[in-house]
């Protein structure tokens, strides 16, 4: 007899339950999130267990290689095909749920995640805290230029992120009201610009020392930003059968609703990696 176990993963708990090959549940259980635990739960399950599933989350990198780790056969789950299946339950808990990824494990319809490398999460963390540097500098600079609306100060429509500092700071310091509240602001901004700065100096340097992305750069509009973000996003390309599917696994292919008389082409589904079709 077969056993799956499916795991409904929450940041401080798991709901476990594992299924035999006839769907009978054998076994439920809450444990805390931590691998060690939920390997203790498995290994003294007196059967051998077939398989381990889980839908995507944040958490997906850290339990696949840990439970990898103790010798179990590990599936991360796609979590809209999870999602789907679970709204048919009449009522959604954590057990049910559980028991619910379980079935889906045990039936074999799903479609498998594939799990990113270190080296590309690494990739992903630099290139994501880059943005958000530079979504805060452009935040404060905006909140600046609102404020100042209010003394009738008006800024030029384009100012450099370099040269802002420069261009504000003399605006207001003949003015002690405008001083006090918003030379903070700027401080405050020019420390985010110089991080900011530090860490784009870091993605063109990854950049420059990869060799695909190299390659990638020699198109034309396609800039280190771009090549960084799609080579951390693809991480291996032997998982995609032919080339034509990429585009589709990032949301870039129009989506398309047949029934019938009825076939309508839609726009692009954007049902992938938000960061590869944006950028």
């Amino acid at each position: 007899m077969e056993y799956f176990v499916g795991l409904d993963v929450s940041l401080r708990s798991c709901a476990l339950c594992i299924v035999d090959g006839k769907g009978k549940v054998q076994l439920e259980r809450e444990v805390p999130c931590e691998v060690e635990d939920m390997a203790a739960c498995l290994m003294a399950f007196p059967h051998a267990i077939k398989c381990v599933g889980f839908e995507a989350g944040a958490l997906s990198q850290h339990l696949y290689i840990g439970l990898q780790a103790e010798a179990f056969d590990i599936v991360c789950m796609e979590a809209r095909q999870v999602s789907a299946a679970l709204s048919a339950m009449r009522n959604k808990t954590d057990k049910t749920d559980a028991k619910g990824i379980a079935q889906i494990l045990k039936t074999g319809w799903f479609s498998p995640v594939h799990m990113k490398s270190r080296q590309a999460h690494g990739l992903r963390e630099l290139l994501s805290t880059r943005k958000a540097l530079l979504k805060k500098t452009m935040d404060l600079a905006n909140e600046v230029r609102g404020l100042l609306k209010i003394f009738g100060v008006r800024l030029p429509r384009t100012v450099k992120y370099g040269s802002f500092d420069g261009v504000v700071r003399p605006m207001i310091l003949m003015d002690e009201v405008l001083a006090h509240a918003i030379i903070p602001l700027l401080d405050a901004r020019a420390v985010l610009f110089q991080r900011y700065l530090e860490l784009d100096r870091r993605v063109k340097r990854a950049a420059s020392q990869d060799e695909v992305c190299m390659r990638m750069i020699t198109v034309p509009g396609v800039g280190p930003i771009a090549a960084l973000t799609f080579k951390a996003a693809v991480d291996d390309p032997g998982r995609f059968k032919r080339s034509r599917t990429v585009a589709a696994h990032y949301g870039l292919t129009p989506r398309r609703y047949q029934s019938g008389e009825h076939d309508n082409p839609g726009r692009i589904s954007k049902a992938g990696d938000r960061d590869v079709w944006a950028t």
